[in-house]
């Protein structure tokens, strides 16, 4: 008899615990289900505005290839304005773009040969950041549709609209530790401007992009200028194109 009773006191207990432990979940269910759902539909707009910028840029990115243009390169080091140099441009078979020295070689340092020398080894490093300059420009310009994706995937990505513009925040775009805003004109379906925080090397090396952009007559969108500041350096870096023609 008492083992009788001890045996559905125990059942009670265990019934008795088991509800508040039944109820807790629906909670729990519950709210997770309200934090789910937003963050579901969250990613799906954000999904969506992405297929259309990326959009954007490959179908850009094909009709630029039927033009040829000039890039027009200004370099201030130390706010000491240097001349500047013209490259004809254009994409090759490779997608690469194709750039052709225009204009007069440049003329040779006056001097003696210890002068010469000096003058010869600052342009020489100056010609390979150039360069380094050159590689970092392609990595953002124009935006890559893959990485792009890939950002998304990654969650890297936020979107912040304002009016017509669309604003979209990537980090580690192309470095890690770097942040590119892109602006999106929704109504024109174009990329308007570019900002870039990045570095050059190393991530004390700080380097800032920020790119304008303008539409053709047939309203290809291009980079219209580029002005990239390595303040490491003291050198600012603006590349104009102009002069577009359909090859």
């Amino acid at each position: 008899m008492n083992r009788r009773l001890a045996n559905t006191d125990s059942s009670h207990c265990v019934a008795g615990s088991l509800f508040p432990i039944r109820k807790r979940l629906r909670m729990l269910g519950a709210i997770l289900l309200a934090t789910t759902v937003p963050t579901i539909a969250q990613n799906g707009e954000l999904q969506q505005k992405l297929a259309a910028v990326k959009q954007a840029a490959a179908e850009n990115k094909q009709q630029l290839r039927q033009y040829q243009w000039i890039e027009t390169t200004q370099l201030t080091l130390k706010g000491d304005a240097k001349p500047s140099s013209q490259k004809l441009c254009q994409y090759g078979p490779d997608g690469q773009v194709q750039k052709t020295p225009m204009g007069p070689p440049p003329e040779q340092p006056s001097g003696g040969r210890m002068k010469q020398r000096v003058i010869a080894k600052k342009k020489a490093e100056m010609q390979d950041y150039m360069e380094d300059v050159k590689s970092l420009l392609s990595m953002y310009v124009p935006p890559d549709p893959l990485k792009m994706q890939q950002a998304f995937q990654a969650g890297k990505i936020s979107l912040n609209p304002s009016g017509d513009a669309l604003n979209l925040i990537f980090t580690d775009y192309a470095e890690p530790g770097d942040r590119m805003t892109l602006t999106f004109d929704t109504a024109a379906k174009k990329i308007t401007s570019l900002s870039v925080n990045t570095y050059m090397g190393q991530a004390k090396d700080a380097v800032t992009l920020q790119v304008q952009m303008a539409s053709l007559p047939g309203g290809i969108n291009y980079a219209q200028q580029t002005v990239l500041n390595a303040s490491a350096k003291q050198l600012v870096v603006t590349t104009t194109n102009s002069n577009y023609q359909k090859l």
